[in-house]
């Protein structure tokens, strides 16, 4: 007599009721099991499926006995089911990673275990792995996330410290070692107070205080020191840190270099106090030289402002060239005499060492060139066909410019009764600048003499 038991296999009748009643309570126990388990004929349906298979699939019993189980639940294998079965068939065992589809939609991972018996008979046991898997893939990404910041953190030009509540250095990024010398090696397990000053030392304390009541400093602006004695100006950034249980442990702090900007901010304001002052300069000198302007017509006068004016522009250009550092005075002697100079025959003479003036010297020098040379050609050397106007200078040892205008070859010069209008713009741009002017009224031409401390 053959019985048929729970799993759906027939064995011969045990002769031994005992034995008997084991395989019985065997089948119960597989049926019952939390474990997911089935049985399935290598080439053909299930005939055993067990509550924890109802559990994790969602299919009853009589939903998936006698359909074929990979069909039934979709499984994806990690490799080609003729392998698989060639497998059983060879080692009679298989063990793997399975992804099944529920009777909902949702999709399991299970650890599986395969068995086969001699008359093609495979028993399945699975293990629900989806939620290990999920973990896993958490912390893969966590992981992944958190390799991306330590990255970040170290490839910063920023320096990124953090330290104990202490004041303890406790990590060191290679911002900090860029921007304060120290490797991270030296700096770890020391106080922050490392890299602070001794006038700045109080700051640390103040910091710690707000740290400790959970504040947070943003951008502020400080003095720290480089292992060399250096000094760097930084904007820092500190935040508490926590730890799981929101307890504040120590501090994180961002150090950002400004020593460079701030540099290039006192360059821009110097720059514009200095063009402050260069304009309101050349406004005063323009001024001056139209209110001491005269004529006896208005296209004369005009003439003459436009001339004055003209000479102070043709000098601000030779500024542009030094970055308003100031004007060459050989260059300020050709440009002024441009006019009057010939090709054949040297009517202008321009001999001296170079000198440098700075640009209210050169505004000044600029104007007197022009003022002697328009009275030159009017009335002076350069209003003869032979006259010739030399201007030389040197550069006395005491820091004063000596600088001679001397008129040859032209009418005799005449000292005026009463001082004209350009001797008189003359004196004062030259007086100005802490100057002497001496004029000689000769036979053979004016010779004006100026000394001016440089």
């Amino acid at each position: 007599m053959k019985r048929k038991n729970t799993v759906g296999f027939d064995r011969e009748s045990p002769t031994d009721e005992a034995a008997l009643e084991r395989a019985e309570r065997l089948a119960n126990l597989l049926t019952l099991s939390y474990e997911p388990m089935l049985a399935w004929r290598l080439d053909g349906p299930i005939e055993f499926w067990n509550a924890g298979a109802e559990r994790l699939y969602g299919f009853a019993q009589d939903e998936a006995v006698g359909h074929t189980s990979h069909a039934l639940l979709r499984t994806e294998f990690p490799i080609d089911f003729a392998d698989l079965r060639s497998q059983l068939k060879d080692r009679r065992d298989w063990f793997g990673e399975l992804r099944h589809i529920c009777k909902d939609g949702s999709k399991v991972v299970v650890e599986s275990h395969m068995q086969m018996f001699n008359d093609n008979l495979v028993l399945e046991a699975n293990r629900n792995i989806t939620k290990r898997i999920e973990i896993e893939a958490a912390l893969g990404e966590s992981e992944q996330r958190l390799r991306w910041l330590a990255s970040l953190v170290e490839s910063s030009d920023d320096a990124i410290v953090s330290k104990n509540l202490d004041g303890i250095i406790t990590s060191w990024n290679g911002g900090a070692e860029r921007i304060f010398g120290y490797a991270a090696s030296e700096a770890i397990g020391q106080p922050i107070t490392l890299v602070i000053p001794d006038s700045r030392q109080s700051e640390e304390l103040e910091i710690l205080m707000r740290i400790r009541r959970g504040e947070r400093i943003d951008h502020f602006e400080t003095v720290r020191q480089h292992k060399n004695g250096s000094f760097i100006v930084v904007s820092l950034t500190v935040s508490p840190v926590k730890d799981a249980s929101g307890q504040i442990v120590g501090a994180s702090k961002i150090a950002r270099d400004i020593t460079e900007q701030k540099r290039n901010q006192e360059v821009i304001t110097t720059l514009a106090r200095e063009a402050e002052h260069r304009s309101k300069n050349l406004l005063a000198n323009t001024l001056a030289a139209v209110n001491l302007s005269q004529s006896s017509s208005p296209e004369g006068l005009k003439q003459t402002i436009v001339g004055r004016i003209q000479a102070l522009a043709n000098v601000c250009s030779l500024f542009v060239a030094t970055r308003w550092i100031g004007a060459e005075l050989s260059a300020i002697a050709t440009q002024e005499l441009a006019p009057y100079s010939e090709v054949r025959g040297k009517r202008v003479i321009i001999d001296g060492p170079q000198i440098l003036l700075e640009p209210d010297a050169a505004q000044a020098i600029a104007v007197v060139l022009h003022e002697l040379a328009t009275n030159a050609a009017k009335y002076g050397a350069l209003s003869a066909s032979n006259g010739q106007v030399r201007v030389e200078w040197s550069h006395a040892a005491d820091d004063q410019l000596c600088l001679r205008w001397v008129e040859t070859g032209g009418p005799a010069a005449r000292e005026p009764t009463r001082k004209g209008i350009g001797g008189r713009i003359i004196e004062q741009m030259i007086v100005q600048q802490k100057g002497t002017v001496r004029f000689d009224w000769r036979k053979d031409g004016l010779v004006c003499e100026i000394t001016l401390p440089v």
